[in-house]
């Protein structure tokens, strides 16, 4: 039986709903750390079949660097609930410091990169953790770049 302070730990971390996280947790023998990996595999495997829907709302979000370097990003999710949702819009901060400090020359380039707040986790990964997070497909749109 899973320990119920482990349990809020482990779901303040993770984002992931109660059940699945006793259940991650009975899996990996109350082992916190292993639980933790099995609901983010299993998180990016969601994420993976979120993809598919349709995105009909999001938000534009600006970001500039000393004035000197700034970036217009289009981030889509599925419904105006998630756009307005606190991981939408850092996951977007995020995604805009990125791309002012690594200047990916498209969305292609840009999912392959290491995230460079944590170079361990891919732009693609950071992504689908606050897919699986949300329960609604994300998308990176376009984006834009502007140095002086």
């Amino acid at each position: 039986m899973a320990d119920a302070s482990a349990v809020k730990k482990l779901r303040d971390l993770t984002g992931a709903g109660v059940m699945d996280v006793k259940s991650a947790l009975e899996e990996a023998g109350n082992d916190f750390d292993k639980a933790a990996e099995i609901i983010k595999e299993k998180g990016l495997a969601k994420a993976d079949k979120k993809a598919e829907r349709e995105i009909k709302a999001g938000i534009i979000k600006t970001y500039t660097h000393n004035d000197r370097v700034g970036v217009v990003l289009k981030l889509g999710c599925e419904t105006d609930f998630v756009a307005r949702s606190e991981p939408f819009r850092e996951l977007a901060h995020n995604l805009a410091v990125h791309i002012v400090a690594m200047n990916p020359a498209n969305v292609e380039e840009l999912m392959a990169q290491p995230f460079v707040k944590d170079e361990k986790t891919s732009v693609e990964n950071l992504v689908k953790g606050v897919i699986a997070k949300t329960g609604e497909n994300i998308r990176i749109d376009e984006f834009y770049r502007l140095e002086l």
